[in-house]
């Protein structure tokens, strides 16, 4: 394949457009690093490098030349571009013809990084039937060799993304900035009385009314938060948050109560004004009950006694390493779990909580002891409200 018949112009649809395509297939290009940073909700991972050979590349392009660069991914592609080529498929429920794929890589980058550049061009398209989306970072010559490449083999579904990832992550953010609440109930109460529990009991009554940002956060909000989940990215967190806005309410938003921070991630301004504006329901529940949820949230596995192990001496630093280093740690390897948990609402959590919810008012008071019960209660609530 000479230069002179590898000009090609690359159809490309913007983010939005990729985004509102319901029966696209998103293939992300990327390193299995830039993916697991953040990455288009339901989308694959298929990438022309690993993080090694990411780097290996970026290193070469900043301190020999992009000449280099190029050559080093031009070999690295060749030798992997059958199995690519084959994930891609696999995905895209396509079959490949029975081609010499690492000869037609080599012939289309025969030219060099400035032919490869000056040849394939893009162009804006309209979005096809059961389209094959593929992107890497900002729409560059992965993307754009490997649509080609498809498009060349007869997979004509396949196009990219415009700006790539850079323009999909400006698409999330314009999104999050622009997003407007409707009617917003808050779920607020003390550690423990089982906010989240309610939230998710009413999500089964009512599907979509709820918006749950430590679901979508990995992490309960507190300095213990990430026991036993998966806290993730603040990138992560936006796309997540935007693929729950964008799926609308059918009325009202119920949401529980929280920081301006969920672990390390940060509640956008819009989220955050729904949070602070919104009418209050009281969720209580007692002592019992409370150390009772909070010991199946943080010991409901065997495996979270270390992780909670390593984050107790921060509270004990907080509450008064004089008194209590080691202390609370004790509790724990010892099995005094309620004690260790009273101890933590009396004296660590609970003043934090008042503190934060003076001169709070509440439209109501749910006993939330029974999360069912107690979701049937807020949906009436709501329901009178509305």
């Amino acid at each position: 394949m000479s230069p002179s018949t590898l000009r090609a112009q690359v159809p490309v649809v913007d983010a939005a457009t990729m985004l509102a395509a319901s029966d696209a297939t998103v293939i992300d290009l990327r390193s299995p690093g830039e993916f697991g940073e953040d990455h288009v909700p339901g989308a694959v991972n298929v990438p022309l490098f690993d993080d090694t050979e990411r780097a290996l590349i970026g290193t070469l392009y900043a301190r020999t030349s992009p000449a280099a660069a190029f050559d080093a991914a031009r070999g690295r592609t060749v030798a992997k571009i059958e199995a690519l080529v084959a994930a891609i498929a696999d995905h895209a429920r396509w079959a490949v013809p029975a081609v010499d794929l690492a000869e037609r890589v080599a012939a289309m980058t025969a030219g060099g990084i400035g032919t490869l550049e000056r040849e394939l061009t893009v162009q804006r398209a309209d979005v096809p039937e059961r389209p094959v989306v593929l992107h890497c970072w900002r729409g560059g010559l992965r993307s754009r060799s490997v649509v080609a490449l498809l498009r060349g083999l007869g997979l004509e579904r396949a196009v990219g993304v415009a700006g790539g990832y850079k323009e999909y992550r400006r698409q999330v953010m314009e999104e999050l900035a622009a997003w407007r609440a409707p009617a917003t109930f808050v779920l607020r109460g003390l550690t423990g009385v089982g906010k989240t529990l309610v939230l998710r009991a009413l999500e089964g009554i009512r599907p979509r009314w709820t918006l749950d940002l430590e679901g979508l956060a990995g992490h309960r909000s507190s300095i213990l938060g990430m026991v036993g989940l998966e806290p993730c990215s603040q990138r992560t967190f936006d796309s997540r948050l935007r693929a729950r806005l964008s799926a609308g309410f059918p009325g009202p938003c119920v949401i529980e109560g929280e920081s301006r921070k969920v672990g390390d991630v940060v509640v956008p301004v819009s989220v955050w004004k729904a949070l602070q504006s919104g009418t209050n329901v009281q969720l209580v529940a007692p002592l019992e009950r409370r150390i009772e949820v909070l010991r199946c949230d943080y010991l409901g596995q065997t495996e979270n006694r270390t992780k909670l192990a390593e984050q107790l001496p921060f509270i004990e630093e907080r509450l008064g390493a004089r008194k209590w280093k080691g202390e609370l740690v004790r509790l724990l390897d010892t099995d005094r779990i309620d004690e260790l948990v009273a101890t933590l609402l009396e004296l660590y959590y609970d003043p934090l909580y008042l503190h934060s919810e003076t001169g709070r008012r509440y439209v109501q008071r749910v006993d939330a002891s029974d999360p069912e019960r107690a979701a049937a209660e807020v949906a009436a609530i709501v329901d009178e409200a509305s």
